[in-house]
């Protein structure tokens, strides 16, 4: 199975990427984070470095557009199969160069996903 990344991940429990990793830990599903402050949620390492990421299948995007800018290369050169874009996400900008890359676009919650099954829809 491939991994998931948490993009914009937070140690913060209150925010949603952490329960999103706490989820995908509890699916049983290799979870990967990524944030701008490092920590640790559901013995998964938040890192603040791209450099170790491998096999990247879903990313699971936590960041604002605004944000998400000086990202756009390094998300792409990871080449995941799909990015969701979870609510507060949205890019059109962003759609186009993953679509240009060959790269799914999903707008959804991973949240809602994960409880309702589609999450998997997809064999990692």
């Amino acid at each position: 199975m491939k991994n998931t990344l948490v993009f914009g991940a937070s140690p913060n429990p209150g925010r949603y990427s952490y329960i999103a990793i706490e989820r995908l830990v509890e699916a049983g599903l290799p979870t990967l984070a990524f944030g701008l402050k490092t920590g640790k949620v559901k013995g998964v390492s938040i890192q603040n470095t791209l450099g170790e990421m491998e096999e990247v299948h879903t990313l699971t995007l936590y960041m604002r557009p605004s944000r998400q800018v000086p990202f756009y290369e390094a998300i792409m050169e990871l080449k995941p199969k799909r990015v969701i874009f979870n609510p507060g996400t949205e890019n059109p900008e962003f759609y186009i160069l993953l679509k240009a890359a060959d790269i799914e676009v999903v707008v959804a919650c991973t949240l809602a996903m994960l409880s309702v099954g589609t999450y998997l829809s997809d064999p990692l």
